[in-house]
Parts: C-alpha cells; structure tokens; sequence
C-alpha cells in the first residue's frame, strides 16, 4: 500500500479508502490510485480487510435454471445494484426439479456460502423448496428469498403475480371475450402456479367457464405443442400464456393452422421480454419489473448486513399490462 500511495501520490488511507471502496475519494484521484494498483500488481488481502472492517463486501446467489428469462433479468439486476453498493457476487447454480434432491443441493449451497467469504445471501426458489421443512437457511447469516410462495420467515420479494394476471384476464373479458384459455408454467413454480391461481379465480368472479390449463415448460416448443391443440377448437377465442417464450410457441402454431390473430383469436403473454414488441404481431403482454425485484432484494439484504435491521415479510413489486396488437374483440369463428 505504500508503494501506491507513492506511485500515486496520495497517503495510505487514500489507498486503504480506494481498496476498501469506502470514503469519499474524488474520482480523478480514485482512478490514479486504480491505475497504481494494476501497473504494481497490487491486490486488497481480502480475508485481513474482514477482519478489520468485519464484513467481505461479498453476497452469495442460490438459485435454480439461470436460462429462464426471470431468472436471467434478475440475477442481472441484482448483480448491477450489488456492485453499486460495493459487493461482489458469489453465484451457486442448483439443479433438479425433483424436492428431495433439490433440497439437499440447496442445503448443501446454503451451507457452504455460509462458511465462505459472503456477508448474506439472496435465494432464488422454486415452489417445491419454499418452506423450512425443505430447506435451513444458515442462522446468523442475513438473508433473503425471491419467490411468490415464500414462507421461510425470512425477508422476500417477488413481482405481483395476482396483479398481472388478473389484468390480463380482465382486459381480454373486457374485449367480450366469452372465457380465457390458459397455457400454464410448470407446477414446480411458485410464479406459474399463481399466474394459474389467479386466472381460474377472476374467470369464476365473472361467471366464465373454467377449461382446464394446457401445461408447458417456459420453452416455445411447449408453447407451440399447446397452440396446435388449441388451434383445433373453434371455441378458443383468447388466450393467456404464462409466459411470452411459450406464447411466440402458442402464435406460431396458430399461424400454422390458419388462425389469424387477433382476428379469430387473441394472445396475451408474460414477461414483456425486449422481443415481444417484435412478434407478429406484436405480442400484447403483462410487464414484469424483474430489475426492481432484484434491487430490492438487494437493499434488503444490505439493509440487514450493514444495519441489523430486518424487514419481514413479503414485498410485493407491481405488475402492468403493455397492449399492443395481439388482442382484439370477440368474433365468433
């Protein structure tokens, strides 16, 4: 540290400031001292600088299939408001869909970020794994869950779901539509298992009759094999799809089969994902602010790393519905 305060030409606690990213250092200052640090060859001691300031600016990730869009954005965001505030990430993937093994490997993920360089952890979850019996997250070790079906006792948060869905639902009743089909997530999920909730309650509020879900798994190709069923029913006229990859799925198989949308049938998806503007047509869709649940997952954890202070309970993220041209009025086919 003394010889980059001297190829810098500041004191040590300028450079203890910079390493430690803490203090106010000003930015041309800041960026002298980096580039000493790099033309020396000089690393921060991490394990020594927690010692001293108790605390390794390090947040551990549990989480399950990063390939799913949700999941993607959010990590990304809770990636980008982590770095903002000056921690770094540890990312531990678990695999399996089956609840004792996944269990077992979300212990085992727990545990050892809990012996490890990380001041808290945020968990992803699955449906299956959101209770105490399924899996201890580590005691002493402030934590939070990302999940809509959370009952850990611990700090969580997650996009509206109920709110989502029911203005999906409630836009496409309101375009005169007689009922709503539904292509549903997998059952393992906490999202697609509220999207499904809240649908089926919201048609039996209007009196609308209730089919029973056509069940995918988040990928266009399920999308598309439960389009081709439900292109062959001429009573099919609107359908919520719980995400928007399966709805691409559900839009392409109804082209297939000559169904015009929204002429003959109107598509309602999830997610906003960037490409949804961009289906043809353009995909009509409930907006999830996936860099929101992340950001909040992450003040709440530094909220309890750096305060001790612990906000219980779920927080809720709001949900909006985009309409482009995927959706219209009724018209019997």
């Amino acid at each position: 540290m003394r010889d980059v305060a001297e190829r810098a030409g500041v004191s040590g606690q300028t450079v203890s400031r910079v390493a430690n990213n803490v203090g106010n250092v000003a930015e041309p200052t800041r960026r002298r001292v980096e580039e000493a640090m790099v033309e020396l060859g000089y690393r921060p001691n991490i394990a020594a600088r927690a010692l001293r300031l108790g605390s390794f600016r390090s947040i551990g990730v549990v989480m399950f299939n990063i390939e799913t869009l949700g999941n993607v954005r959010t990590v990304s965001a809770i990636a980008g408001a982590a770095a903002a505030r000056g921690y770094a990430l540890e990312l531990i993937q678990v695999d399996g869909l089956q609840a004792d093994a996944a269990a077992g490997e979300v212990s085992w993920a727990l545990q050892r970020l809990a012996l490890e360089a990380v001041d808290g952890i945020i968990v992803l979850l699955e449906k299956h794994l959101a209770t105490d019996a399924a899996i201890h997250l580590p005691e002493g070790v402030p934590s939070v869950v990302v999940d809509a079906g959370a009952e850990l006792g611990r700090p969580a948060v997650d996009a509206d779901q109920a709110q989502g869905t029911r203005l999906a639902v409630e836009y496409l009743l309101d375009l005169g539509h007689p009922t709503v089909r539904h292509v549903a997530g997998p059952e393992v999920s906490s999202s697609a298992t509220a999207r499904e909730a809240t649908w089926r309650e919201t048609l039996l509020e209007f009196g609308c009759v209730v089919h029973e879900p056509l069940r995918g798994d988040w990928t266009p190709r399920s999308g598309y094999e439960a389009g081709s069923v439900l292109a062959g029913d001429a009573d099919v006229s609107a359908v919520f799809v719980a995400n928007d990859q399966m709805a691409l799925g559900v839009m392409r198989a109804f082209h297939e089969r000559g169904v015009r949308i929204p002429e003959d049938v109107s598509v309602v998806g999830f997610d906003d994902m960037a490409e949804s503007a961009d289906f043809w047509p353009p995909l009509t869709t409930v907006h999830q602010r996936f860099e929101a649940v992340g950001s909040t997952a992450v003040e709440l954890l530094v909220e309890q790393i750096e305060q001790g202070a612990v906000s219980a309970g779920m927080r809720r993220i709001s949900t909006s519905l985009v309409v482009r041209e995927s959706a219209g009025p009724y018209r019997r086919r």
